[in-house]
């Protein structure tokens, strides 16, 4: 019942009445059609639950009344009564009112006392007809606004034929009492309550022709208080969230350690919601260090009183303390370990690395770990499994479209607070193209074969889609969807598509377009036949076999020129990525797709944080940080550069190289995160080239700037790829 829209019933001579509960679960009904039956009675509560209800014909029936209580919580654009026996009564006065000139158009009549009929635009009747009328204002000795805690009286004065109701509407926490005589009626509110601010009180008359109400909202003067003060949460920014409430607003002050804070650039208070009687913010920190440590107290005042309250937060260790230099030169003789050890691989024992590796973690895990305690968001803010792309300008990652306003740009439905990029400098040109044209594929020419997999934001399908190529009648695709449909979704997700659709490069896998004709809504890419290049690089490695149940032969290895060729590829939509000034911020063999002919290509669906949970580190929830891949400024300090893609690209070599082994897979999460901030790097694989390894190691330079190019790295890759020939045999 809840998917009928449309209802129509005609030449029905046993359908006499519509009562309360008949239409109730035809709660999406829009249009009903009623006409030539026997219908007598409409009761009051018969539409209760058809709020969509636009268009009600009840033409050539037996109704003589009809009540305009039937329909006040409608809104009615079409009502067609004709060839219904209606009295010429006041009781159906309204409807003259409500129609004016349809009741003629429909040649509208009513049947007089005396048999006759008459025009109901013509109907006049004595002591009917007029207007309800109703006017409600505040007097006495304390006029809007009010003091908390002191009276107010509330009048109501009504006029109308019939005599009208009077009703007092209201949700107050407040005492009142009513006191009415004839047609008008005094509300007193005694001792005022803040929690009544912004209170909507209506008075509203109604006779049998109609209704009309008068309202208005309280006004309630009361000093600040501070409702929440939380400890402080990691979210690119540093926020220490609060409420405060008061009328007039509260001015807010914070101390630290008792001193003001100086506001400015880096650390400010914003409100980022008020309601009816509260205002909600945060004092931003942006990557506050060890001198922003302390106790905060935040200061709300206004003439009528003041409030505060305190909060100890702490940001991160002081890095070169005392006691941090001291563990640094306890340790001095352990600075050369370079992880993993010579000569262990997966099958190797590790008992013989874990203590060397615990004994640093014991000493500097405090210092270290400092900065992902808490929910922090590096990645994502709240859908962790979204695709990590952003673009760079204006000196930030842009957030979500629904934050941050129309040069906002998102990709896989996250919301991605701003993150200073001083590498970027500041453009007046809009992010997008002014022009993009996202193709839009109708639904009917998408046939779903099979589930590729499934993230937080939907489904992956392989599917056919029709009439997309003009070569071919229908080529395979890859369809995602987005199971959530909200007004910030939909919006991000036309942003998405706007920003895809720029993105063209032959190693960036294809985006052909989305269809938004009703939810799921869905985006088209290519299909990529042999899925990610981490699977790929398993199956086609010296423990493939191990890994394929019931094969009796082992796949063909991948050749040293094959991941050459593998790796310019990627190199190469890296270099496009960096001149559209784009960071991925999660560039790992996972988040490739291998295709015919070991085409690769950059992009993935959002899958790989679900398919591959072990390659990230959760923080706070729903945060996650693909750490292994992360370079030292990006796990302390949260900064996301092309630089510090150009570090996650050297650790994409060392997949390639160990046919996607894990990085650091001897290590826990918090030992991977010692060896990075400590400078360790990855050691070579064996089947490793030196060039390649010395190219890597270029990638792992501790100061960013240090760093290759990745033009450069691109430049290297290709000229090691063309110094012997790529052989395609072992894709089948």
């Amino acid at each position: 019942m809840e998917n009928i829209t449309d209802i129509y019933i005609v030449n029905q001579i046993s359908l006499s009445s519509i009562n309360d509960k008949d239409l109730y679960y035809y709660k999406n009904l829009r249009n009903l059609t009623v006409i030539n039956s026997r219908l007598t009675y409409v009761s009051k509560l018969a539409f209760e639950n058809n709020i969509k209800l636009q268009y009600l014909n009840l033409k050539d029936n037996n109704l003589s009344t009809l009540s305009w209580r039937i329909f006040h919580h409608l809104n009615i654009s079409y009502l067609f009564l004709s060839g219904n026996p209606l009295h010429c009564s006041c009781e159906n006065m309204w409807i003259k009112l409500w129609l004016g000139e349809e009741a003629d158009a429909q040649e509208l009549r009513c049947i007089e006392d005396g048999g006759g009929r008459k025009l109901l635009s013509r109907l006049t009747l004595p002591n009917c007809g007029q207007g309800t009328h109703t006017h409600t204002h505040a007097r006495a000795r304390a006029m809007l606004p009010n003091v908390e805690g002191e009276n107010l009286d509330l009048s109501c004065t009504t006029s109308g034929e019939p005599a009208p109701d009077l009703i007092w509407s209201m949700a107050l926490l407040s005492s009142y009492e009513i006191t009415t005589s004839g047609q008008n009626s005094r509300l007193r509110l005694s001792n005022l309550s803040s929690l009544d601010h912004n209170s909507k009180i209506s008075c509203t008359a109604e006779n049998i022709v109609g209704e009309k109400g008068s309202s208005l909202l309280l006004d309630i003067l009361f000093p600040p208080k501070i409702t929440k003060l939380s400890d402080a949460i990691s979210d690119h920014h540093w926020c220490i969230p609060f409420s405060v409430s008061g009328n007039p607003k509260p001015e807010l002050q914070w101390l630290q350690n008792d001193r003001p804070v100086t506001e400015g650039a880096y650390i400010m208070t914003l409100i980022h919601d008020i309601t009816d009687r509260e205002y909600h913010g945060c004092l931003q920190l942006d990557n506050p260090t060890h001198l922003n440590n302390g106790n905060y107290t935040l200061i709300a005042k206004n003439k009528f009183g003041m409030d505060q309250k305190a909060i100890d937060a702490h940001f991160m260790l002081e890095p070169w303390g005392e006691e941090r230099r001291s563990q640094i030169h306890n340790i001095s003789d352990l600075t050369q370990i370079s992880f993993p050890l010579p000569g262990f691989d997966a099958a190797d024992s590790l008992t013989e690395l874990k203590p060397a590796v615990r004994s640093i973690g014991s000493l500097t895990a405090g210092f270290l770990l400092v900065p992902l305690l808490g929910p922090s968001s590096v990645i994502s803010n709240d859908d962790d499994s979204a695709s990590p792309l952003h673009h760079v300008s204006n000196g930030s990652n842009t957030p979500s479209s629904s934050e941050m306003g129309p040069d906002a740009v998102i990709i896989g439905m996250t919301k991605i607070p701003v993150i200073e990029n001083p590498q970027y400098f500041r453009s007046t040109n809009s992010l997008l193209k002014t022009d993009t044209f996202v193709q839009h594929i109708k639904r009917h020419n998408i046939v779903l074969k099979r589930e590729l997999g499934e993230g937080a934001f939907g489904k992956v399908f392989l599917a056919e889609c029709y009439n997309l190529s003009p070569d071919q009648e229908k080529i395979l695709v890859a369809v995602k969807t987005l199971k959530e449909a909200s007004e910030n979704a939909r919006k991000d997700f036309q942003r998405e598509a706007e920003l895809l659709t720029n993105l063209q490069h032959e190693h960036i896998v294809t985006f052909y377009g989305v269809c938004v004709e009703s939810d799921p809504l869905i985006m088209v890419f290519e299909y990529m036949k042999h899925g990610d290049l981490n699977k790929f690089l398993r199956a086609h490695g010296p423990d493939a076999v191990l890994m394929t149940e019931g094969q009796t032969t082992r796949p063909v290895e991948l050749t040293q020129s094959q991941m050459l060729h593998i790796a310019q590829q990627i190199a190469s939509g890296m270099v496009y990525l960096a001149s559209q000034h784009f960071v991925h911020r999660d560039l790992a063999t996972r988040n490739c797709l291998v295709g015919e002919n070991l085409l690769v290509k950059i992009g993935d669906f959002g899958m790989s944080r679900d398919v591959y949970s072990t390659d990230y580190y959760r923080v706070g929830g729903h945060t996650m940080l693909p750490i292994r891949w992360m370079p030292p400024e990006s796990i302390m300090y949260r900064k996301f550069t092309t630089e510090s893609d150009v570090w996650s690209l050297g650790v994409v070599l060392w997949e390639i190289f160990t046919y996607g082994k894990q990085p650091w897979y001897q290590l826990s999460n918090n030992e991977v995160i010692e060896c990075i901030t400590q400078g360790r790097v990855l050691q070579r694989p064996r089947t490793c080239p030196k060039e390649v390894y010395d190219l890597m190691l270029g990638c792992w330079q501790r100061e960013p700037h240090m760093r290759l190019n990745i033009k450069e790295i691109h430049g290297l890759l290709l000229n090691l790829a063309k110094a012997s020939p790529v052989y395609l045999d072992i894709l089948g």
